[in-house]
């Protein structure tokens, strides 16, 4: 699904965000996930054995089973003030209300946990994501004590202020929801008992997108792998491709299927990868291993078969802005069930904004329906 991101620096090994350093040694090992090569023949191996239908990314029962009793852990680990922040109803309206910027969110923040509360909370975070991905993510909140070091405000660039939050009750057979949630990352997942779970929208930020050389951790980049792998194909681009594929010769500026706006892109624009050389075809693919390797192989499996089910050749590549490194930019790779934005537009062309979203299935709608239409 996906190989370790090969940045300039290795990430950072410090502990952040409330979480007893003593129980990262459980994750802390690489898994090592499939590379692309196994991507284009493991997902046709997939369609053979998961049901592929669009309501849910994955369907594995143990999965569902095993966050639910992450869920329920971490909520006995509270006391009776935290529980009653951390666990709200399945119709109140912030369910669908994620978004990227540094607020205050529903839910119990890191730096409100103790330590056992912390561990409890990352272990059903664990449920979710592959041990890269957990890695990126306990990287981001390292990274915004970095922002807080270079903007000297460590105050509001707070890694503590990472909150996670229950939609509706992980022990029922009823739907509910979890989401970890802060400045530059959103996670959230939606389970349906019987039915799967649902991950999208999936969000990664990098503010900033690489470390400046005054700074310790100079030269690290956290979401450094997608970019490298987007500037590679935009350069491998004759000029009649590369006309194609750019729809803008500015950058968007941000993502486009931002909060509220996830389903706004209604037309794929760009390259058909039916248009591209097979070493091209394979770098889309690639970008879309990167994205899939940040979660558990159960989930990201079925969504790659999915999109393989779905067409590759229908799948399209989109640029904006300057093909050059250091300028802004922006990219997208679109089909039928899968959207992918990267923006590197804002501060110098040093702050990125990405999202993932399955565009049949954000915040689990098709999941959520099939669960009421079974019970009547």
């Amino acid at each position: 699904m996906g190989q370790r991101h090969c940045h300039d620096k290795s990430r950072h090994t410090t502990d952040d965000g409330g979480h007893d350093k003593s129980h990262d040694k459980s994750h802390d090992k690489f898994l090592g996930g499939p590379s692309r090569r196994d991507f284009l023949s493991s997902t046709a191996a997939a369609g053979a054995a998961l049901p592929l239908t669009g309501l849910a990314w994955a369907a594995a029962p143990e999965l569902s089973l095993a966050m639910g009793k992450a869920a329920s852990a971490w909520l006995a680990s509270l006391d009776q003030r935290q529980q009653g922040s951390a666990l709200l109803a399945w119709t109140d309206p912030q369910r669908n209300g994620w978004h990227y910027v540094p607020r205050s969110r529903p839910g119990v923040a890191l730096r409100d946990m103790s330590r056992v509360q912390a561990a409890a909370a990352w272990d059903l975070i664990s449920s979710l994501l592959s041990a890269r991905g957990l890695e990126q993510a306990r990287a981001q909140l390292r990274l915004e004590r970095t922002l807080g070091e270079l903007t000297h405000n460590r105050s509001f660039r707070d890694p503590g202020n990472y909150a996670l939050v229950l939609f509706g009750d992980p022990g029922r057979a009823a739907p509910w929801c979890w989401r970890f949630e802060g400045h530059h990352l959103s996670l959230t997942t939606v389970v349906a008992p019987g039915h799967g779970l649902a991950v999208t929208p999936l969000f990664f930020g990098a503010n900033p997108a690489k470390v400046p050389a005054a700074h310790a951790h100079a030269g690290f980049r956290l979401l450094g792998a997608e970019e490298d792998q987007a500037f590679a194909l935009i350069r491998s681009f004759d000029a009649g491709v590369r006309a194609q594929a750019i729809i803008a010769d500015r950058s968007l500026g941000d993502i486009v299927a931002g909060p509220g706006r996830e389903l706004s892109l209604k037309r794929f624009e760009g390259i058909a990868l039916s248009g591209l050389a097979e070493g091209q075809r394979d770098g889309v693919l690639k970008i879309l291993e990167l994205y899939a390797g940040t979660l558990r192989e159960e989930i990201a499996a079925p969504a790659l078969a999915r999109l393989r089910e779905a067409g590759v050749d229908k799948l399209h590549f989109a640029w904006a802005g300057s093909p050059e490194r250091g300028r802004p930019h922006y990219f997208r790779v679109h089909g039928p069930t899968v959207l992918v934005e990267y923006d590197n537009t804002q501060d110098g062309a040093n702050h990125v904004h990405s999202v993932w979203i399955d565009p049949e299935a954000v915040f689990g709608r098709d999941l959520i329906k099939a669960h009421y239409q079974g019970a009547h």
